[in-house]
Order: C-alpha cells, then sequence, then structure tokens
C-alpha cells in the first residue's frame, strides 16, 4: 500500500486537531461524546475542506493551474475555503454557485467579496451545465486551468480524510463510532476508508444532509481512494451507516438542527451550522435517544466546520 506522504500536499491547515470530550453531553446522552474540532483548522474559518484541499491544491499546481474553479450552492463553505486558499498559493479561483440558497451578501457570500474573490452565480440545478461552463471560461482565458468538484469530493481529495482517520488513531484513543455530516461524500468516505485501514472496530455514520444516492456515491469514493493508495481492501455495506438528516431540504435549516445548534452552544460553547453540522449532530442526538449507543460506548463527532452559515440562515 502507498503511503500518504507519496502523494503531492500543500499545507495550508493546523493539525492534528484537538479531540475533546464533552462532558453535559455525555452526562445528558448517558454515553461518551468527544468531539473533533476541525473547524479549527486554521484556513478562513476552519473546516473539513482544508484537508481535501491540500491534497486537491497540490495536485493543481502540479499541473501549473493559475486559475482554480470550484461550484456549489450560493452559500458553500467549501467554495469559499477554496477562494482562501487558491489566493494563499498565488492561484486565481473562479466560483461558479448555484444560484439557490441565500445569495445576497451575507455568510460565506460576504468572506469572498472580503478576499476579492470572482464569484458567478449560474442560475441552474445541473452540475454538469457548471462544469461545461468552466471549461468554457478557463479556455477563454488561455491560461492553465483546474477545476474542483462540488465538495472537494472525489477520489483524491478523500485522501484528506484517510489522513485524519490516521490523525484520530495517532492521538491515542479508540472509538466505537466516528458521527460526520455527509453533504457530498468525500468526507465520510474518507473516513469510512481511513477506519478500515487504521481505526478496527470504529463504525463511521453519515448523517445525510442532501438527498443525493449517497449508498452509490460513498462506496464509489472509498474504492477510488482505496485505488490511489494501491489498498487491497474490499469495500461494503458494512463498511458504514447511512442516515437520512436531510429534513425538509438541502441547505433548508430543519427543527431538530436547530436543536442541536442551541444545545451543543448552550451546553459546550460550540458553534454549529444549520446546513451540515447541526443536522448532523441532530441525528447523533437521535440515535441516542433512540438507543444506539450504550453507555461505555465512545462516539466521535466529526465538527467539520461552517460558521459562516450561521450568519446566512435564519434559524
Amino acid at each position: 500500500m502507498k503511503r500518504l506522504e507519496e502523494f503531492p500536499r500543500v499545507s495550508l491547515g493546523v493539525f492534528p486537531t484537538p479531540i475533546r470530550r464533552l462532558d453535559r453531553i455525555s452526562k445528558l446522552l448517558h454515553t461518551n461524546v468527544y468531539v473533533k474540532r476541525d473547524d479549527l483548522t486554521g484556513l478562513g474559518l476552519g473546516g473539513n475542506k482544508t484537508r481535501k484541499l491540500e491534497f486537491l491544491l497540490a495536485d493543481a499546481r502540479a499541473q501549473g493551474a493559475q486559475v482554480v474553479f470550484t461550484t456549489g450552492g450560493a452559500q458553500s463553505n467549501h467554495a469559499m475555503l477554496t477562494a482562501a486558499a487558491a489566493g494563499r498559493l498565488g492561484m486565481r479561483a473562479i466560483l461558479l454557485l448555484k444560484k439557490r440558497g441565500v445569495t445576497d451578501c451575507r455568510g460565506n457570500l460576504l468572506l469572498e467579496k472580503l478576499m476579492g474573490t470572482d464569484v458567478r452565480l449560474i442560475d441552474t440545478d445541473d452540475y454538469n451545465e457548471i462544469y461545461a461552463e468552466m471549461d468554457r471560461v478557463g479556455r477563454a482565458l488561455g491560461v492553465p486551468y483546474y477545476k474542483i468538484p462540488c465538495g472537494g469530493s472525489n477520489a483524491l481529495g478523500s485522501l484528506g480524510y484517510v489522513a485524519c482517520a490516521r490523525e484520530i488513531h495517532e492521538q491515542g484513543q479508540a472509538f466505537d463510532y466516528i458521527v460526520c455530516a455527509e453533504g457530498s461524500g468525500g468526507t465520510m468516505a474518507g473516513l469510512a476508508l481511513g477506519a478500515k485501514l487504521y481505526l478496527p472496530g470504529t463504525r463511521v455514520c453519515g448523517m445525510m444532509v442532501d438527498r443525493a444516492p449517497f449508498d452509490e456515491i460513498t462506496p464509489a469514493l472509498m474504492r477510488g481512494a482505496a485505488a490511489l493508495l494501491e489498498a487491497e481492501v474490499t469495500i461494503g455495506p458494512e463498511d458504514y451507516l447511512l442516515r437520512d438528516a436531510c429534513g425538509p431540504g438541502y441547505a433548508v435549516p430543519s427543527p431538530e438542527g436547530n436543536e442541536a445548534i442551541a444545545c451543543l452552544a448552550a451546553n459546550e460553547g460550540i458553534f454549529l451550522d444549520p446546513t451540515y453540522t447541526g443536522k448532523a449532530f441532530a441525528g447523533l442526538l437521535a440515535m441516542a435517544r433512540e438507543g444506539a449507543f450504550r453507555p461505555e460506548d465512545k462516539v466521535l463527532f466529526l465538527h467539520s466546520g461552517g460558521a459562516a452559515g450561521i450568519f446566512a440562515a435564519a434559524l
């Protein structure tokens, strides 16, 4: 198997991110709940995309890219962090975002304005149309360009969370469950593959905050990342758990998610966002209330960031 160090990687984050026990939440849920603070990765307002971008932008730089394209919703955390990372590396970021959700100058769009980012809102729900537009704009610019998919979720980006699973192992604690938001698939897939490689006995649970077919997306990304690593592993549905946490729709706040945001803020002084981590933590709360966790279990919640989303949504 190839080592992660064999892949080109740029330094963008501050690692390892801390893990700590949530004492009040643990008492409330009658089990042991911990948080890994990937909202403190150090780039922009932090978040999970930093880990993916370390691999993706290293690839972009190796290919001589001067312009980096990516996409997502209007309030995409990934897009904002891509712009921040590209600026640090001396590249130009062009964001082609879906004209959906909160499109006025709040949240991530405000941060992008502060960075002087080229943001273009596209009135479509079809990412294939957006990727085609990237090619059209890139050819018109006449310089080398690099396309990053929504969420940075491809096989190479997923290696960022294989590395995170190894980091958790190296931090010296064993967990029965890791719970994370699943919005484009790469974080969940990387953690699930990383658990197979570095965290035996740990089940990774993805809280699906979108209606995408994650039962197909997750194993496909896991297999792609495993192929890059030349890891001889079999991937099956027993390697991960998926749970619906979408509520009324992607990027639409849910009552359960809002309750979870308030619960963690009031009890632990940690803030979640309404699109991803709030809904994911709501799923963790629901599992605990349903008796999914034993009193002796250790459950790790991956806080994948998204703080700017709080300031773009009406909770």
